[in-house]
């Protein structure tokens, strides 16, 4: 069991009903309609405007993600599918289960990240632990047991662990077909806030391979530092999660941060290339210090904790580096290193970087600059002959497509992007759509809505949190 006991412990889900479609298109009509009658800042705010000192973003969960309670032991426990994304809730000192249906030649693995409420008070040692188990209840993988705590900043963000059944290793550890458990267990200490937290599930399926290679991770690789990224900083803002994550491609990155957030970025890393990166902190009036502020951490396809860096802070310029990580390879799997075992994959890398919530009560109350360089180096190599595809299908693949779409900065499927509703707005101007018959529009819509919402179920009722921390969903 892997234990991140320091700030690096955070490392790192609404249905889409027909109610909360609907919300979703209120809201888009709402803007459009406030466009033809607000002036121009009102609009469109930048990344961190208009928000309290100290107040995060909501986390924006998959969009297609579904509901599901968690139950109190493995026989009750509801079955998630290869490929999903699951919305659920955990209570203080609880553990919730869930069950997997796992063939005898596919790897699965499984990630929790727990949504503390704004302003919820978190201890160091406050957190979740995810594991994978058998019907006798033994764990799959010991190594890839993670518990995940908040550390010193004791600020609370989004918390990630996750777990694994991988075959091939260990002939006595779930490597049979058969029902299998997922366990979330939040661990928090008495006098820490009691609030539910959210939970957003993930389970990815990685195929076989056609042929077995090698089963030992490389003993040497280049772990030199490059030399440093050139070029002038262009704008990227963050996104609020693993699925609005803002793409990033090779270059220098600017962007603002405040305090108590914590933003999203993703990066494509084809089998054979080395990720580097690094995040700066600029200047901020005040005068405090804190010895654990600013922290970036990198989780790979299967949101899998790789590695961090931090630094503390003194309104004075910071920085936080990654060290040198290996170069991606089916065969790093093969090792207990974090750092190597990690990068196992080839697919989209997650960076997050979150500021302490109490620099707020130390420094400035608006957003402080922030600066991210990332290196990708070296060409892309072959990938292993898997036999079939993953679930989700293409999470280990790096394209064109996501290529291009790290050169422009876009967002993740399903995720904002703040050029979305600029094109929106143009598209809308274009198509000659007026305020009035937006307004018309939008009453029709929510009649239809209204008479829909009449009919449906309380998990429909639950997709109405799945665009924020909260409240979280009642259980």
């Amino acid at each position: 069991m892997t234990i991140r006991g320091y700030d690096e412990g955070w490392r790192v889900m609404g249905r889409r009903t027909v109610w909360w479609r609907g919300r979703m298109v209120m809201t888009c009509l709402a803007a459009l309609c406030a466009s033809a009658v607000l002036p121009g800042p009102a609009q469109g705010q930048t990344h961190g405007q208009g928000r309290a000192a100290g107040t995060p973003d909501p986390y924006a969960f998959a969009e297609d993600a579904q509901l599901v309670e968690g139950a109190s032991n493995a026989t009750e426990a509801a079955q998630l599918a290869p490929g999903g994304t699951y919305q659920s809730s955990v209570q203080n000192n609880e553990k919730v289960y869930y069950r997997l249906r796992l063939d005898s030649v596919s790897n699965a693995y499984v990630s929790a990240t727990a949504l503390p409420r704004t302003g919820t008070k978190v201890a160091s040692s406050d957190g979740i632990k995810v594991s994978l188990q058998d019907p006798a209840g033994r764990s799959c993988f010991s190594g890839d047991a993670e518990e995940a705590r908040f550390g010193p900043t004791e600020s609370p963000r989004p918390l990630t662990a996750w777990a694994s059944r991988r075959v091939g290793l260990d002939e006595y550890a779930c490597q049979t077909a058969g029902t299998y458990s997922v366990v979330v267990e939040r661990t928090s200490r008495a006098d820490s806030s009691p609030d539910e937290w959210s939970l957003e599930l993930q389970y990815v399926s990685e195929p076989a391979l056609k042929k077995t290679g090698p089963t030992t991770a490389p003993e040497t690789w280049n772990s030199a530092s490059p030399e440093p990224v050139s070029g002038t900083a262009k704008p990227r803002r963050g996104g609020t999660s693993f699925n609005d994550a803002r793409a990033l491609d090779q270059g220098i990155w600017k962007d603002s941060i405040r305090a108590g957030q914590t933003l999203f970025y993703r990066i494509p890393v084809d089998w054979g290339q080395q990720l580097y990166a690094k995040a700066e902190l600029g200047a901020a009036d005040g005068d405090g210090f804190l010895g654990n502020a600013l922290v970036i951490s990198l989780h790979n396809p299967v949101r899998a904790f790789v590695d961090d860096a931090r630094t503390a802070y003194d309104g004075t310029p910071k920085s936080a580096a990654l060290e040198p990580l290996p170069a991606v390879a089916y065969e790093n799997r093969y090792t207990l290193d974090d750092q190597v075992s990690g990068m196992r994959f080839a697919g989209w890398y997650y960076l997050a970087v979150h500021l302490g919530a109490e620099a707020a009560e130390k420094f400035s109350d608006g957003p402080i600059d922030l600066l991210l360089s990332v290196r990708v180096r070296g060409a892309a190599g072959a990938e292993p002959a898997y036999k079939g595809a993953a679930r989700p299908r293409g999470v280990f693949d790096v394209t064109e497509q996501d290529n291009e779409a790290a050169a422009s900065g876009a967002g993740a499927v399903g995720g904002r992007d703040g050029g979305d509703s600029d094109a929106t707005m143009k598209l809308v101007a274009a198509g000659g759509i007026g305020a009035g018959s937006v307004l018309v529009l939008g009453l029709g819509v929510w009649t239809v809505i209204a008479r829909r919402r009449a009919g449906g179920t309380a998990a429909m009722a639950g997709g109405a949190v799945a665009r924020g921390y909260e409240p979280p969903r009642a259980r």
